[in-house]
Order: C-alpha cells, then structure tokens, then sequence
C-alpha cells in the first residue's frame, strides 16, 4: 500500500511536514525515517544539509530546494505534483518546519488545493529549551528573531512586554551581545534563561537575569552556536498599587479640569479595565465632597 493511500484514498500526494535533528542526530525519530524513505521526492532547506542527514540513514530520494527565497515561486510546482499523486516531506536545515524556517506558504498553498497535509513531530528547539529552563512552562509566546533595527527591536519588545506567558526568542550568536541589552532595557531586568547549542556536545543554560547572563558572558572572546533565549512572562499587577493609581488618575483629573466629567471617566474607565458608568459616579461624588490626595497635593500646577 503506498504510503499515502490511508489519507487520500490513492488519488492524490500528501504533505508531510517533517521535523529532524536540531543537533544530535540520534534525535530523528522512527516515523520520520520512515516517511522519508517512502515519499517521492523531498524539499530541503538546504539540500546539502538534507544529503548528509539522508545518507546517514541509507534514505536516496530527489532533492529539491525550497528556502525561504523561493519558497512562494516553488509552491504552485509542489502542489501539481502532489495533485498528480506524487507525496513529497518538507524539512528544514533543523528542527520543526515552519518555526522561524520555511514551510508556511507551501502548507496554506497544499491546504488551499485541498491536500492533505501531515505533521511528522520531533526535535523543536523552543520546547527543548522550556522544558529544561526552570521558567513557568504552562503557557508560552514563541517570538522567534527580533527585528535588526534596534528601533523595530525596541517596537517588538513593547508589544512584547505585558504578555504574562514565558517568551521565547531566537538569536544568532553574533547578535547575542547586543540584544540582550534591549531585551533589558524594554522588558526590564527579567529572569531569564540562555540556551544555547542545543542536544550537541557544548550544549549550556545560563540562568539568571538578563543582567546576570550578560556578566557570564562578558569575559568570553565570543558566543558561539545556535542561541534561544527565554524570558519570564509578565507579572500581574498589584492590585492594591493599581487601585491607588487609579484615584490618583481621577482625582488628578477632576483637580486639573480642562474635561468634562463624562469625558475623563471614559479615559480612565478605558485606562484601567474599569465601567465608565461607575467611574462617573465615583467622579461625581469626590467633585461634590473634594478631599486632598497624594495626587492633587504633588501636582504643582494646582494651587
């Protein structure tokens, strides 16, 4: 029975999107073996990485490139050859396709000619990094590269930073030195946790705050090898901080004027996740029995 016959019934390919070692190559798993020995033809990130890793385990099939530079003009050709009943695996230089690596366009594009498309799961360098970080592993935000510019970096980090989750990033060891800092100065002095050169034989973690790690780099002549960096999620506000910034804002308001009653509580229900409703009733009863606040008395524009 061809390999693809129990998800097509035998009248057109399939897509498997196949995960392969981010490091050791012991990683690969059975099912991956498998479906690359009996696919008609594979597209590679790199189709000299991809002859090493086949040759490794007696696979010889057609190679075709399929990067992120030809990845959308290659696409329409893959989907004809599997509507003609040809299946085909996408893998990557490492790792899971598609997580920062080729592999979106071809999936919609297979998904968008109605071919079935199958994930073949293994090695992933942002879930093997978690799992071993000490960092809260129930819910994670994978950010994958930041920005070159400093200034779409800085961009990214801010959209970045009330996310509660554990935040996970790549980076390239020659940039390494220099985002660490941005990360710090945006997301402040976070705990955090630099794994690099995963499942190889230099493989290390270093765990600290982002202050900490860069002091552990700091003596070394270079970073080298495959970076992920990992970062604590935001923490909850404190509610009874919140709640005194929040008489602040209105009471500072109403002192200040220059809005209309009905205006300033829109502003400072929306500000801070409170019903507009109560807040001008709130309002009103502090304009009709006004009291001094810390607020009020600090502003120095106020007489």
């Amino acid at each position: 029975m061809p390999l693809n016959a129990p998800y097509n019934k035998g009248r057109e390919g399939v897509l498997f999107v196949v995960a392969t070692p981010i490091g050791n190559p012991d990683d690969i798993t059975l099912r991956a073996i498998k479906v690359l020995k009996e696919v008609d033809f594979i597209a590679a990130e790199d189709t000299r990485q991809a002859k090493k890793l086949l040759a490794s385990h007696g696979i010889s099939k057609p190679l075709v490139s399929c990067h992120e530079h030809n990845e959308q003009a290659r696409t329409p050709q893959f989907v004809e050859r599997m509507k003609q009943g040809q299946s085909m695996a996408l893998i990557s230089d490492a790792g899971t396709p598609g997580l920062s690596d080729p592999g979106y366009r071809l999936v919609c594009g297979a998904l968008d000619a109605e071919i079935t498309v199958i994930p073949i799961p293994g090695p992933s360098a942002p879930v093997a990094a978690l799992c071993a970080s000490g960092l809260p592993t129930d819910a994670f935000h994978f950010a994958g590269f930041l920005p070159r510019k400093d200034g779409a970096a800085k961009a990214r980090l801010e959209e970045l930073k009330s996310i509660r989750a554990t935040l996970i990033f790549y980076e390239s060891p020659k940039r390494l030195l220099k985002s660490l800092p941005v990360m710090s100065l945006v997301l402040g002095d976070r705990r955090a946790v630099l794994a690099r050169e995963l499942t190889k034989t230099h493989e290390e973690f270093l765990r600290g705050s982002f202050n900490d790690i860069m002091e552990q780099l700091k003596g070394r002549p270079a970073v080298l090898g495959e970076c992920t960096v990992l970062v604590a999620g935001a923490q909850p506000p404190d509610p009874a901080e919140n709640e005194d910034a929040f008489m602040q804002a209105l009471e500072k308001g109403i002192a200040q004027g220059g809005l209309s009653l009905s205006t300033l509580a829109g502003s400072v229900a929306k500000r801070f996740g409170r019903k507009k409703a109560e807040v001008y009733a709130l309002a009103l009863k502090i304009k009709e029995h006004p009291a001094k606040s810390p607020a009020v008395d600090k502003d120095p524009r106020l007489p």
